[in-house]
């Protein structure tokens, strides 16, 4: 089944029930022109105007099994709903009300209605009293408050590479949850899981409707990440990494014939919409035990009709715990003590254990220095809980992987490959569901990214391995090919780099590891730009994120966005004279990248800087 765009008419953007009837009686509909969706409604702030965000383009990102299209959008319309005028909205025009037509007519006033306008304006001026100077300078205010805000909004959609959508597949639920659903015969967005539908606040007013009609308009969007590949096993076939791109794996036909075995290979991530948010923004547990960063992360492979799926989380440490201040990497700290703490961690984990049944903790924080406080606080209410569901697993990734030993990670995946036997994975086919996964690894460091994405991309290569022995696509005791191991890698980098874009404005650290294999000089040097990159979003620019996101949730916004208007030119002035920070940045840098790079044996002479932090 194919579905088509439709068209949007500006008499529909005044109310949220309008009918067909409503727009049969209304005088003059003016086609706006073709939209692919609806994402909903959302209001920047009190002061200003509710607005109606829809899907402008959108790309094609694949084609899952029985032939389920999943398209990520690529740029929006945003309109306002307090006016019925004619919006310059440059979307595609339908041949239909726009025959002949390459652009939109744009409806301006005559020069005798310009004129007449011109001089009312003039008399209403003369006759404004001083005191209305204030109303204008607010008026002012405001106004540049809500382009900030828009600018913003533009930003998270169209440069973030992050909203998915299917119309046929349902993106918020595993392989796993859909074999099992008793939802059958239900629309799809009555079927997703609440946590990851992304816009469902901003579709509020459509899901009360409770009308079928109206259900046809509602699309469950999720903000993550998605691809889609096919991968040929061909054990002749040599690598050839000066022809793969860094960024996107080659588009090409790998093998021409039927010898080699293929399969079909997906990553799919999904980021909650509760507790959504940026970086030193967002942290640890709150009050309705949902965790900061959250994203479920999907992989599964088809092979003719069998599916299998293998499901990993990520999530900040659920205690109540933050990052608070304007310098380089803050020390972390504890907000409540351990017994006004722990029921939050138990209604997380009742939470988490209802969906998953099991729960393996691995813990990557450092055992020692600034990030002790936060382990030690999640193994004693670990403790504390005491749930034989939950295997906690601490492994100190910085100690284990110094000096650019990334390969280092295999020692951890080769102590849990019990655990990982033990798990199991989903499996299905034409018969229905074959076997299911047994719980999930729940994989934590600070900011739930960059060593996260490392661990979790190794603990999912050894499960596919298992999984293509077991299905005969792969031979026993071989590795997967190293093309085809190349590809895999790029996939598993590319979603580190979009989940970390989300949560903290930058690609993630390490990356270079994720993507070759192997951990170079020069990937040090790219964290270290991306390191200051992120410093100055924090400072600079999260507030105005993280109040869209707020918003967009239906979360009321804590700061006070005119203050952090009007005083951030201040603040940007206050950076650009403010020498010692730039300093202070670069010094940490090179003590931390000293540690990472000088091995044991080794001591430090001297050092140049090499990157410009200037942001």
């Amino acid at each position: 089944m194919s579905y088509c765009t439709c068209c949007i008419y500006n008499t529909t953007l005044l109310s949220s029930s309008f009918t067909a009837t409503d727009l049969l009686l209304a005088w003059n509909p003016i086609c706006l022109g073709l939209v692919e969706g609806i994402i909903g409604k959302v209001q920047l702030h009190a002061d200003l105007p509710w607005w109606l965000l829809l899907i402008r383009q959108k790309s094609l990102i694949g084609v899952l099994p029985k032939g389920h299209e999943i398209y990520k959008i690529t740029k929006i319309a945003v309109v306002p709903l307090s006016t019925a005028e004619p919006q310059d909205l440059e979307l595609d025009l339908c041949k239909k009300h726009h025959f002949g037509i390459n652009k939109p007519e744009k409806i301006s006033h005559s020069p005798d209605d310009s004129k007449f306008l011109l001089k009312t304006f003039t008399q209403i001026k003369s006759n404004v009293s001083a005191p209305n100077k204030k109303k204008v300078r607010e008026s002012k205010e405001r106004e540049k408050l809500e382009r900030r805000l828009l600018d913003e909004l533009f930003k998270m959609f169209m440069d973030s590479d992050s909203f998915y959508y299917s119309w046929t597949y349902d993106l918020t639920n595993t392989v796993q949850r859909q074999s099992t659903s008793e939802k059958t015969g239900l629309p799809l967005w009555q079927k997703v899981d609440e946590r990851f539908f992304w816009n469902r606040h901003m579709l509020q007013d459509l899901i009360e409707l409770q009308d079928q009609q109206g259900g046809y308009w509602i699309l469950p969007i999720i903000q993550g990440f998605v691809q889609i590949e096919e991968l040929v096993v061909n054990y002749n076939e040599s690598s050839d990494d000066e022809k793969s791109s860094p960024e996107t794996p080659p588009q090409e036909n790998m093998c021409v014939d039927d010898i080699h075995p293929r399969f079909l290979v997906a990553i799919i991530s999904r980021r909650s919409r509760h507790r959504a948010g940026m970086r030193y923004k967002r942290r640890g547990v709150d009050k309705s035990g949902n965790v900061a960063n959250y994203v479920e992360t999907e992989q599964f492979i088809h092979v003719h009709n069998h599916t299998l799926s293998f499901v990993q989380t990520r999530g900040s440490v659920p205690v109540f715990w933050s990052q608070v201040g304007y310098r380089y990497n803050p020390r972390p700290r504890l907000d409540k003590g351990e017994k006004d703490t722990s029921p939050y961690f138990c209604l997380h984990f009742n939470k988490e254990l209802e969906i998953y049944k099991k729960q393996a903790i691995l813990n990557l924080v450092d055992q020692a220095g600034r990030e002790k406080i936060i382990g030690d606080a999640y193994l004693k209410q670990v403790l504390m809980f005491n749930c034989p569901g939950l295997t906690y697993i601490s492994f100190d990734f910085h100690e284990h992987c110094r000096g650019m030993k990334f390969e280092n990670v295999q020692t951890l995946t080769d102590a849990i490959c019990d655990i990982i036997t033990d798990m199991k994975w989903c499996w299905v086919d034409q018969a229905g569901v074959i076997c299911k996964q047994d719980g999930i690894f729940r994989v934590n460091c600070m900011d739930c990214l960059d060593r996260t994405n490392v661990v979790q991309a190794a603990i999912a290569r050894v499960v596919m391995e298992h999984q293509l022995k077991k299905l005969g696509v792969m031979p026993p005791e071989q590795p997967l090919p190293m093309k085809c191991y190349r590809l895999y890698q790029i996939m598993w980098a590319n979603n580190g780099d979009s989940i970390s874009k989300q949560y903290a404005g930058t690609a993630a650290l390490k990356g270079d590891f994720t993507r070759t294999g192997e951990r170079k000089l020069a990937g040090v040097m790219k964290d270290g730009v991306n390191s200051a990159n992120r410093y100055y979003l924090n400072r600079f620019k999260d507030a105005y994120r993280q109040a869209v996101i707020d918003l967009m949730q239906g979360v009321p916004v804590t700061e006070d966005l005119y203050s952090i208007f009007t005083k951030e030119k201040e603040h940007e002035a206050l950076h650009r004279q403010s020498q010692r920070n730039h300093q202070e940045l670069i010094s940490q840098l090179l003590q931390n990248y000293m540690q990472i790079l000088l091995p044991d044996s080794e001591k430090f002479h001297g050092g140049w800087a090499l990157i410009d932090c200037d942001p």
